[in-house]
């Protein structure tokens, strides 16, 4: 886990991003360095490039189908997500509460979007990280993950949302 900065919540309002759990600890935990998405967030906020978001956990509860699914997919040779990741999904199929939902999880600085395609040709990446392939036309990178010690509690939106845990 990269941990630079704070280990709790300081005030301040940033833009964040709601990621359905597992996926979301795995981000915060530095394991999946790219959120992907069908859309370009420059398209709509191009100042965000470069700047520091909060990664939200979803409220909707882990399927450990999904999780099952994400660890089969691990055995690609070019996953998506550090095989770092493995004793925590595999601990989560036991214990399904074990990720944090319906919280802000920490922070990231968000990178330039990239085209999928552009990675998959690269040979950087091959294999999907879910079976939403529909939504994986855009690679966010994450970088510099600062880790909150304890998840902030937050609704979330859709989309990139304003945020604030003071």
């Amino acid at each position: 886990m990269n941990r630079k900065g704070p280990a709790v919540a300081s005030p301040r309002r940033l833009y964040a991003l709601t990621v359905w759990a597992p996926w979301s600890s795995l981000i915060i935990e530095g394991w999946k360095p790219y959120e992907f998405r069908k859309w370009d967030y420059r398209l709509r906020r191009p100042d965000l490039v470069g700047q520091r978001i909060a990664i939200h956990a979803g409220a909707r509860p882990v399927h450990n189908k999904e999780v099952l699914d994400l660890l089969e997919r691990m055995n690609g040779k070019h996953s998506r997500v550090s095989e770092a990741a493995r004793p925590f999904l595999v601990q989560l199929t036991l214990i399904p509460g074990l990720a944090p939902l319906a919280a802000v999880l920490g922070t990231a600085v968000l990178g330039e979007p990239i085209e999928c395609r552009q990675l998959f040709s690269s040979g950087t990446l091959t294999y999907p990280d879910s079976d939403r392939v529909e939504h994986q036309a855009w690679a966010w990178p994450l970088r510099d993950i600062e880790r909150f010690d304890v998840p902030v509690p937050a609704r979330g939106a859709q989309g990139l949302w304003s945020w604030s845990n003071a």
